[in-house]
């Protein structure tokens, strides 16, 4: 529920009052429907996951499977934390051993990966903004309050936070105050 609730509050969904429950009824927003199925998809695989529930769980799993096709993602459950933010529909391909914590901004053409058959993937920290077309790969860390920049390549650990990682290869390119891409923190 509270991963629900921050979800929601990332993405600025408002479910309150007749005339936004008429607008969803007749134009639902795609990305907050997949938000909620992948939210429910990591409920049942984590707590409900014996008897009857295990059968729902494979019901809502093949649901999730036909939405993620839909909208182009390639995202497991369990990667992010509270507070995902998934910009626009496209492609964005997530290894299932990456981390990702709280208040995540994620854009289109993002690919988070391992690097060449190794089961480590990056891990990433708190209030994290990843712009169109970042590629993040290898056994890296990327630290809290990081913005990284559009089709930056990051396939090195970082330790400083509140910097813009930017650039073939990324490197440090400034400063960044977060809450100006990651507005609800």
């Amino acid at each position: 529920m509270k991963y629900l609730e921050q979800d929601a509050i990332a993405l600025k969904i408002d479910n309150k009052g007749l005339f936004n429950n008429f607008k969803n009824l007749f134009f639902p927003d795609l990305i907050w429907k997949f938000q909620k199925l992948l939210r429910k998809v990591e409920y049942y695989q984590n707590c409900k996951n014996k008897g009857l529930y295990k059968i729902y769980y494979f019901y809502l799993k093949y649901k999730f499977r036909n939405r993620s096709l839909k909208m182009g993602f390639s995202i497991p459950p369990n990667v992010f934390g509270p507070g995902l933010a998934i910009a626009h529909y496209g492609t964005i391909v997530i290894n299932s051993n990456t981390k990702v914590g709280a208040n995540c901004r994620i854009h289109v053409c993002v690919n988070i990966g391992a690097t060449g058959g190794q089961e480590e993937a990056p891990q990433l920290g708190d209030n994290v903004y990843i712009a169109p077309g970042a590629k993040i790969f290898g056994n890296i860390t990327i630290p809290s309050n990081t913005a990284i920049g559009a089709n930056a390549v990051v396939n090195k650990s970082f330790n400083e936070e509140n910097t813009v990682i930017a650039g073939i290869p990324a490197k440090v390119i400034g400063e960044v105050d977060i809450t100006k891409f990651i507005k609800h923190i």
